[in-house]
């Protein structure tokens, strides 16, 4: 069957192709083209500070041969710990240019967590927020380049990231100390270009580690090619059709350390040569101010996120007319948020879906109104589903009964890093990604999540791993046992925990979630934790997480 065949591309917004053209280069092409095409039109907006293609060009062949200059080489691992910011676009692109590879990481995340990746990936060389480099310097790598945000402030203003001008310049000064034997990002910045000639990434070439639960729990590396993220980005254009080259305002407010905001902001949003509005952590009134000047086309979110923009710009009176290209992923699309949304915005609310195994977009509703809110939407173009028995996925299900998701195309992963176990078990024979959802699929292509064959939880768009928490809880001198899980509140998933109290010992639940933020990032911790008397646990001794959810949702839901 041909791909124009499947079922699902009669539902296309027309004009949409069932296949994208494949990419025969590497993601260097994609930002080349974009900064000689988008000269000097601006590339990225951080508070007010524009910075052009042209300059943005200039900046990532001074910064790759700064990195060249310190030993990185082709296939080399380069650890990025940023948040959203032009440094972080610059420095994507210049580990790229090199042929080495990007390795993102939560610049929230402890001390332990980042270690525990920095001992899987080995990167000898890190670029990292200063505010992140005490929790690295005794971490086995040859170099550190301490970024400053405050350089790229157009002024020290009193709003900025939310602190008075006092408390920037006492806390930049206090860095000063901690970043010493670091490496100032300004330096190389400063300093010569990288030669033209100097070799080139394939397209095939390993791109991005990026680290995430999967399908199974542990963290692990996906290694995303050139090729898997170019071609989720031309996915991603051929879906958002009618968006225009070099006249959109994409607005980034989801981190670009996470699979869904590096598609939409490093590679979508240059291949369209859009203006990236940058914002290093959500805020609803500084977003909202810079829509006065930078009207949002593309406003890609989770749904908490828009439902605080719409909520707030309702009471501000600030219209949000321009945003016409709107997808929402991570979590559960809800009727009241869409109506919401849609009654003061430009364009429709669609939900998709997708994993950083999947680079990470793989299915969406149209742009058109064919959409139907409540499911995942059908397959992007150039991808297939099949929805398989969950014990056996060389079974497929008939048309409308649970199976597991499985998915193929051209952004679908290279495998774990250096964990060929793993990789054996979520990519199958003829290249199908298991995706550990549980679906049904109406007899249109239309996809509705109704479980998950694993047992992560998505909280505010981000994976929590159940036993990276409870290794944390039992720790705990006053915790004997613990089983984590998710609970749906009404606005999506919590982290929650049922505890079993060690004997003598008296639950203190804040002083427990306080012990908690030593060793994980805060969205891992527990909003709340129950006592329980016993674990339910298998033949074998493992604890039934279904069990223990079960056995203190009735506690949960009167609260």
């Amino acid at each position: 069957m041909t791909h124009d065949a499947l079922p699902w591309t009669a539902h296309y917004q027309p004009g949409v192709p069932a296949e994208i053209e494949m990419p025969t280069d590497s993601l260097i092409e994609l930002v080349e083209t974009a900064v000689e095409q988008g000269g000097e039109r601006p590339a990225m907006t951080f508070f007010g500070r524009e910075t052009t293609y042209a300059t943005l060009g200039e900046q990532i062949a001074s910064v790759a041969e700064g990195l060249r200059r310190l030993g990185v080489r082709p296939g080399d691992r380069v650890a990025l710990i940023l948040p959203n910011c032009p440094q972080h676009v610059v420095a994507f692109y210049a580990v790229l240019r090199l042929g080495a590879i990007v390795v993102e990481h939560n610049p929230l995340y402890t001390e332990r967590e980042l270690l525990a990746q920095f001992n899987d990936h080995r990167a000898r060389v890190v670029i990292a927020w200063d505010t992140s480099v005490e929790k690295i310097q005794s971490f086995d790598v040859d170099s550190i380049v301490a970024v400053n945000l405050l350089d790229e402030f157009p002024v020290l203003k009193r709003w900025a990231l939310g602190l008075p001008v006092a408390s920037l310049r006492k806390k930049r000064d206090a860095l000063t100390t901690v970043t010493m034997g670091t490496i100032p990002w300004k330096d190389l910045l400063s300093g010569p270009a990288l030669a033209d000639e100097h070799p080139r990434p394939d397209v095939d070439d390993l791109a991005v580690i990026q680290y995430t639960s999967g399908t199974t729990g542990a963290p692990k590396g996906a290694m995303l090619s050139h090729r898997n993220l170019y071609a989720n980005a031309r996915q991603g254009e051929a879906w958002m059709l009618g968006a225009q080259t070099g006249r959109e305002n994409v607005y980034a407010l989801l981190p670009m350390f996470h699979a869904f905001g590096m598609t939409l902001y490093l590679t979508f949003g240059i291949l369209k040569q859009a203006n990236l509005i940058l914002f290093p952590r959500f805020d609803v009134d500084l977003v909202l101010d810079a829509v006065k000047k930078h009207p949002p086309t593309v406003y890609c979110a989770v749904p908490p996120i828009y439902r605080k923009t719409a909520e707030r710009a309702k009471e501000r009176g600030i219209s949000l007319s321009s945003a016409a290209y709107c997808i929402s992923g991570a979590m559960k699309l809800t009727d009241d948020i869409v109506e919401m949304w849609e009654a003061q915005s430009g364009g429709l609310l669609v939900e998709g879906y997708g994993m950083t195994e999947s680079s990470p977009v793989a299915l969406g509703n149209p742009f058109h109104a064919t959409r139907r809110t409540g499911t995942i939407g059908i397959p992007f173009p150039s991808t297939e589903m099949r929805v398989v028995d969950i014990e056996d996925p060389a079974g497929e299900v008939a048309q409308g009964e649970q199976g597991e998701l499985l998915l193929r195309g051209p952004q679908v992963f290279q495998g774990y890093w250096e964990n060929e176990e793993e990789t054996r078990e979520t990519l199958l024979p003829g290249g199908w990604l298991r995706t550990g959802d549980i679906v049904t699929v109406d007899e249109d292509g239309f996809t509705t999540i109704v479980d998950r064959v694993r047992e992560l939880i998505i909280t505010g768009g981000f994976n929590v791993a159940p036993s990276e928490v409870e290794q944390i809880l039992v720790t705990h001198p006053a915790i004997e046992d613990a089983a984590v899980v998710g609970f749906d509140s009404g606005s999506g998933e919590e982290v929650v925990a049922a505890v079993v109290i060690t004997k003598g010992e008296t639950l203190d639940t804040e002083a427990v979630r306080a012990y908690c933020r030593q060793y994980l990032a805060g969205y891992k911790v527990p909003r709340r934790i129950v006592p329980v008397l016993d674990l339910p646990r298998s033949m074998l001794g493992k604890v039934l997480r279904r069990e223990a959810k079960a056995q203190i949702e009735p506690y949960l839901r009167q609260r």
